[in-house]
C-alpha cells in the first residue's frame, strides 16, 4: 500500500486489483482516463465515474486523462465540450496534461484499419442496416457470413479507400472486422468499426468521411495514452472481448503492460433518468428547461439547484463502487447536501405565502434594528441585522384561528415567538371575501427580545418574519422530484411517469441582508430548508430561489 495516498479511503475491487497490479510489477504507475462522449451534459451518474477515475489517480499519486469520445459528430458540439471541462472542475478535479480527443488519433486509428484489413482481419460490407442485422442473427441463433466476407485483401484495401473519399454514401457500405458469426456474444460477430458519415465535425472539421466506432476506437485510445486501468460501466462488460481482440490483432500494442478494461456498476438512482439520449428528449420537447434545469440530474443541473461539490463526492463515496447493480434511494443524496448545509449555510428569513402581521401597540413608524447569528451554531460567522417594526410578514401556515395542542404556532388568542425577536399574541384578523385570512391583528411583549416572559408564561412556538417595509420581494421555486415512477426508465413513455408538480413557483419576501445574495451560495431559509438564488435569473431588483432540498426528508 505504499503507492497510495496517506488519506483512508474505503476498499473496493478496483483498489484490489490496482493494489495487485503494482505489487506484481505489471504497471508502476497508476494511469486512468474519464471518457466522456460530448452529445450532452453530464450528470450525476457520470459524477460516479470521475470521482473513480480521478480519485484512483489521485489516491496512487498517478494521472488521470480527460479524453472526449468525439466519433459521433452528428451529436456531438463544441457546447457540450465546454460544459463537461467546467463540470469535471466545479467537481474538484483537474486533468493531467492537455484535453486529449478521440479525434487526435484519427489518422492512427485510420492506419490501424488498414493494419486490419491487411492482415485479413476487416472487410468492406455493402449490407445495409436490415441486411445487417438479419445477418447478425439473435441471441439463439448464430449469425451468417455476409457475402462480401471473403472478399480479397487487395480490394478490400481499395474499397476502404474509396469510403475515405467519399465516393460511397452514408449507410451504403461500412468497415467490420472479421471474427466470428456464430459467436455468443453478439459484440464479436463481425462489429462495424468504420462506416460513412458526412459531418462536420467540431475538432477536425471537414477532415474526414468516415468515422471509426467506438469500440474500435476506445481501446486504442487508451493504448496510445498508456492507460493502465480502463474503468467502464457494466454494461460494456461483453465489450471487453473486442476491447482485446482489436488490441491483441495490431503490432503496436504487444507489451506485457498493456492496459486493460475493468466494469463496476453504474449508478442507478431512484426517480431518475440515467440515459443521455432520454435526457436529451425531455430538452428537445420542452419538458424542462434545458439541460441545467434544476430538475434534471445533470451535474448543471444539480449546481444550479444548490448541491454542492462536496456533497456529490461524499454521495459517491458512500454509493461505493462494487459489480453489482443496485437501485439508489435518492434520499441518500439528499442527505449529503443536507449535513454539509447544516453545518455550513448561513441562517436567514423568508416568507414563501406572506399575510400581514399589525402589531398594535408597536410604536407607528418606528424601525427597530435587532441582531441574530448568522449560524447558531458557529459564532465565529458573526451576526445580521434584522429590522423589525409595527408591521411584519408570516407564512400563512403560521397562523390559525383554532387549533390543537400539538400545533406550536401562531394562535388567534394565544402567543408564538418571533425567531431573533419578541414574542407576539394574536387577537383578531380580517379576511376577504372568499374567507381568506389578510391581516392579523397582534400585540407584543416588549419585554421579551432575548429572554422569556418576566411573569413566567411558557412560550413554546417559534415562528419566522420579515419587516414589512425593509423585506425584499421574491420568487421561490419549489421543486419536487423530475419522475413519480422510482423506475421511470421502466414506463412505456416519459409522460406517462412526469411529475405536473415537478416545479410550483411562489412569491413572497425575504429578509434585506438576501438582496444581494450570491448565486448557487446555500442558505437555510429557517424553517422552509435549503435554497440558493438561481444562477442565471436572480438579480438584485428581482430575486429567484431555488429549492435544493427541505429541512428533512418527507418520506420520513
Amino acid at each position: 500500500m505504499s503507492h497510495v495516498d496517506s488519506e483512508v479511503r474505503p476498499s473496493n475491487f478496483i483498489r484490489s486489483i490496482v493494489n495487485e497490479d503494482l505489487e506484481s510489477g505489471k504497471h508502476t504507475s497508476v494511469h486512468t482516463r474519464f471518457p466522456p462522449e460530448p452529445n450532452g451534459f453530464l450528470h450525476i451518474g457520470h459524477a460516479k465515474s470521475i470521482c473513480l477515475n480521478f480519485g484512483i489517480a489521485k489516491d496512487y499519486n498517478g494521472q488521470c486523462n480527460l479524453r472526449f469520445d468525439d466519433t459521433n459528430p452528428e451529436k456531438e458540439d463544441i457546447n457540450y465540450v465546454h460544459s463537461i471541462q467546467e463540470d469535471v472542475t466545479w467537481l474538484g478535479f483537474q486533468w493531467d496534461g492537455d484535453i486529449r480527443y478521440s479525434s487526435n488519433y484519427f489518422d492512427k486509428l485510420h492506419q490501424y484499419a488498414i493494419e486490419l484489413i491487411t492482415k485479413g482481419l476487416a472487410y468492406v460490407c455493402f449490407l445495409n442496416a436490415d441486411e445487417t442485422r438479419e445477418y447478425r442473427g439473435t441471441l439463439t441463433e448464430p449469425g451468417k457470413d455476409s457475402p462480401y466476407r471473403d472478399v480479397s485483401v487487395e480490394e478490400n484495401l481499395e474499397l476502404f479507400e474509396k469510403m475515405r473519399k467519399g465516393d460511397y454514401k452514408e449507410g451504403e457500405c461500412s468497415l467490420r472486422a472479421k471474427i466470428d458469426m456464430a459467436s455468443s456474444f453478439m459484440c464479436m460477430r463481425d462489429p462495424i468499426i468504420y462506416r460513412v458519415r458526412f459531418a462536420h465535425h467540431h475538432q477536425t472539421g471537414d477532415k474526414w468521411c468516415i468515422y471509426p466506432m467506438y469500440d474500435f476506437t476506445h481501446c486504442i485510445s487508451d493504448a496510445i495514452e498508456h492507460i493502465s486501468h480502463s474503468l467502464c460501466s457494466l454494461e460494456f462488460q461483453d465489450n471487453r472481448r473486442l476491447y482485446d481482440w482489436v488490441l491483441d490483432n495490431l503490432h503496436d500494442f504487444q507489451t506485457p503492460d498493456r492496459t486493460r478494461q475493468y466494469e463496476f456498476s453504474r449508478l442507478n438512482l431512484e426517480y431518475t433518468l440515467m440515459s443521455k439520449r432520454k435526457l436529451n428528449d425531455l430538452v428537445v420537447r420542452n419538458l424542462v428547461q434545458g439541460w441545467d434545469d434544476p430538475r434534471m440530474p445533470t451535474i448543471a443541473g444539480l449546481r444550479r439547484r444548490g448541491y454542492t461539490a462536496a456533497s456529490i463526492r461524499e454521495f459517491c463515496l458512500r454509493i461505493g463502487v462494487t459489480k453489482q447493480e443496485n437501485m439508489i434511494e435518492v434520499a441518500m443524496l439528499d442527505a449529503c447536501i443536507r449535513e454539509e448545509l447544516n453545518d455550513k449555510a448561513p441562517r436567514a428569513m423568508a416568507v414563501i405565502h406572506p399575510v400581514k402581521v399589525i402589531i398594535e401597540n408597536y410604536p407607528e413608524g418606528q424601525i427597530e434594528t435587532l441582531n441574530a447569528p448568522v449560524h447558531p451554531s458557529h459564532d465565529v460567522m458573526g451576526t445580521r441585522e434584522l429590522a423589525f417594526g409595527r408591521e411584519i410578514y408570516i407564512d400563512a401556515d403560521d397562523f390559525r384561528e383554532e387549533a390543537n395542542k400539538k400545533y406550536k404556532r401562531l394562535v388567534q388568542g394565544k402567543e408564538v415567538r418571533l425567531r431573533n425577536a419578541y414574542v407576539i399574541k394574536a387577537e383578531r384578523c380580517d379576511k376577504d371575501a372568499d374567507g381568506n385570512i389578510t391581516t392579523i391583528y397582534c400585540h407584543y411583549d416588549d419585554e421579551t427580545l432575548g429572554k422569556n416572559p418576566s411573569d413566567g408564561r411558557k412560550v413554546k412556538g417559534v415562528i419566522h418574519w420579515v419587516e414589512a417595509t425593509t423585506a425584499k420581494p421574491a420568487e421561490f421555486r419549489l421543486y419536487e422530484r423530475l419522475f413519480t415512477d422510482p423506475n421511470p426508465a421502466a414506463a412505456e413513455t416519459v409522460d406517462e411517469v412526469i411529475n405536473p408538480n415537478s416545479l410550483v413557483i411562489a412569491h413572497g419576501l425575504v429578509e434585506a441582508n438576501l438582496v444581494n445574495a450570491e448565486a448557487e451560495h446555500a442558505y437555510q431559509f429557517e424553517r422552509e430548508g435549503y435554497f440558493c438564488a438561481d444562477s442565471k435569473d436572480s438579480t438584485a431588483d428581482s430575486l429567484v430561489f431555488n429549492l435544493t432540498v427541505a429541512l428533512r426528508d418527507s418520506s420520513q
